[in-house]
């Protein structure tokens, strides 16, 4: 019993920052049906950026632990969403009138450019984060011992995600996201920037993402530059489980992978975590194609 459940909340941590990730794949997917392969990049870019900063600014020292941590991730969610920015305009809004595959290729560029320039600034060795940023405490839960960080993590998500949620369903700007989501040429007509909520929704997704990175450098301590290749899968993986567009499927998708990959870790082989997880998603893509939750896609008439 403490074993499993030692293991439901660790992959619940892991899960809110697949979910978090998930995220941007879902939203450029939901606006523009494309698949960011450079989203895992620009995570591993979050983290990175949060690991200098950090030792540059020393954060930590001038104002305290926890609220250094939170400037930092936010330092580093502005910082990656710029980039997100700047990688639309270069590699995807002169693709937009071109065929779906050209995106598709422009992408997997992006990815490869993206990756190797991490390796070229920072280097190919394993870089690690300084410890003892956030509480090392050990909390009991029916006399069951949970760390403090994984809390941290798990809140830290479940917040950045309903904070989205909130933003996308109840003001002005979500509204016309999902409009233009739902159709581009008659969003335009009713007078909504699209090419401003495509400029939006490639600064919040990799926003989202530069946050998971973030968390990944305080959860596991080292971070490496091919990182975003698995991680990106793996939320993809999320992404397509609960419902590729759909925001709260993102969530529960993520969520839900983190947990079956910290499970099937433990009872079946930790050799098989990575394998387990594409496993999920082929049977999905078999049983249910549109995911959990379902493909949110507008009815037109």
């Amino acid at each position: 019993m403490e074993q499993f459940f030692t293991q439901l909340t660790n992959g619940l941590a892991v899960g809110g920052i697949y979910a978090l990730i998930a995220l941007g794949y879902t939203m450029v997917y939901g606006v523009l049906k494309l698949i960011n392969f450079a989203h895992g990049d620009l995570f591993t870019i979050g983290a990175y950026l949060g690991l200098t900063l950090l030792t540059s600014l020393a954060l930590t020292e001038h104002i305290g632990g926890i609220a250094g941590v939170l400037l930092l991730a936010v330092m580093a969610m502005g910082l990656v969403g710029i980039i997100g920015i700047l990688l639309d305009r270069a590699a995807y809004k002169p693709l937009r009138t071109s065929p779906r595959l050209s995106a598709v290729v422009s992408a997997l560029g992006a990815s490869i450019v993206l990756s190797n320039t991490i390796m070229l600034v920072y280097g190919p060795s394993t870089r690690v984060y300084p410890q003892g940023l956030l509480p090392g405490q050990v909390f009991y839960i029916f006399g069951l011992p949970v760390p403090v960080m994984r809390f941290v993590i798990l809140g830290a998500s479940v917040v950045l995600m309903i904070g989205l949620y909130v933003f996308i369903q109840r003001t002005k700007i979500g509204t016309a996201i999902r409009a233009a989501a739902i159709d581009q040429d008659a969003a335009r007509l009713m007078g909504i920037n699209v090419d401003r909520v495509i400029m939006l929704v490639f600064f919040i997704g990799p926003a989202l993402g530069g946050a998971a990175g973030v968390m990944v450098g305080l959860y596991y301590g080292q971070i490496k530059f091919t990182m975003g290749w698995i991680y990106g899968l793996k939320a993809f993986t999320a992404a397509i489980l609960g419902g590729i567009g759909n925001i709260p499927g993102a969530m529960v998708g993520g969520l839900l992978l983190g947990v079956i990959e910290a499970l099937g870790a433990t009872y079946i082989s930790m050799a098989w975590k990575d394998a387990i997880a594409f496993f999920v998603l082929i049977l999905i893509l078999i049983v249910r194609p549109t995911g959990l939750l379902g493909e949110r896609v507008a009815e037109k008439i």
